[in-house]
């Protein structure tokens, strides 16, 4: 294949258009949710039965994770159980804000299996025609709501063979982090196409809006905002593709990673409120997709783990390596 680092020139054109993920099957969480299945299914009868359905399209996944009680930036509050019982798991718990659980066909779900702080959850698939598992409710959300929504999903007795678990039991937490990694970067590389996006509309409107005689582009302010605005999406897209570039050299990137997320979420934001200004009030407006995009990019530095989560791993990243923490060249996965 392309790679990372091909994947994030791709992704990032694809997604200077709403539809874009979604029309190249690069759209989350069927993205990440492929990326995993590829690497922990253990049979290719477990990947045509799982993997490929997504892969062609013909059905949609969701990743579930995430609980009412805690669960989200920590994942060992997780309180949904699986029981093991003969050849099958038995399921009770609740999970929420899980994206794009309307519609799906193919979930993934973590549940605790023992009290092992390092140990103690699992992974699992299960079909949504299996019974034992409801969606309580999809929940209404500030942004732009994407196909199959965040829902939230009860779990009542839901049984799932041993079969079906992804790695070993108490490997919850690895799947978890294989997912998530690339999954991270991979929103990195969307969101440097909506900000590109955001002002390829400023640019345009201000290079024949009039003001005072001359257009908005020639004003000195102006030319700041846009400058400004398109430094920090150049830099996004250096971070993401050192960051991409390391993970095809094999290198876990988990400090690259957070980096770029960190960035280019505050990047996608700044963007579009750059692009509103510059407009007004036809950037305020729904004439153009800006005001989409600005209401979209506030949930980017909450999604796979909140910015001061992120800032907390580089922290105990430079603590614990300190100068080797800015060497450079990768660092060995295994």
């Amino acid at each position: 294949g392309m790679g990372v680092v091909g994947m994030a020139a791709c992704y990032e054109e694809a997604a200077r258009s709403p539809f874009g993920p979604v029309m190249f099957n690069a759209a989350p969480p069927d993205d990440g949710n492929m990326i995993v299945l590829e690497k922990v299914l253990a049979t290719e009868a477990l990947k045509q039965r799982w993997l490929q359905p997504i892969i062609d399209g013909r059905v949609r996944s969701a990743f579930a994770m995430t609980e009412p009680d805690g669960c989200g930036s920590d994942p060992s509050l997780t309180y949904t159980r699986a029981e093991r019982q003969g050849d099958e798991w038995v399921i009770t718990g609740r999970k929420w804000f899980i994206t794009g659980a309307q519609g799906a066909q193919h979930f993934i779900l973590i549940a605790r299996t023992s009290e092992d702080e390092r140990k103690g959850l699992t992974a699992f698939l299960f079909d949504a025609s299996q019974p034992g598992w409801r969606i309580e409710r999809r929940i209404p959300i500030m942004g732009p709501e994407e196909h199959g929504g965040h829902c939230e999903l009860v779990f009542e007795g839901l049984r799932i063979p041993d079969a079906h678990r992804l790695l070993g039991v108490g490997d919850g937490l690895k799947v978890t982090q294989i997912r998530l990694g690339t999954a991270r970067l991979t929103h990195c590389m969307r969101w440097l196409g909506l900000s590109k996006r955001c002002l390829e509309e400023a640019g345009g409107y201000v290079s024949r809006r009039m003001s005072f005689g001359e257009t908005l582009a020639k004003h000195e302010g102006v030319q700041w905002m846009l400058g400004d605005a398109a430094k920090d999406i150049h830099i996004g897209r250096l971070l993401t593709m050192s960051a991409a570039w390391k993970l095809d050299q094999g290198d876990f990137a988990r400090a690259d990673i957070s980096i770029a997320k960190m960035h280019v979420a505050d990047t996608l934001h700044k963007a579009a409120d750059t692009a509103i200004q510059l407009m007004g009030a036809r950037g305020y407006s729904k004439d153009t997709m800006v005001e989409w995009i600005y209401r979209y990019a506030r949930q980017a530095r909450l999604v796979d783990g909140a910015s001061e989560i992120h800032k907390m791993v580089l922290s105990r990243a430079y603590l614990s390596e300190g100068p080797e923490f800015f060497k450079w060249g990768v660092s060995s996965a295994s």
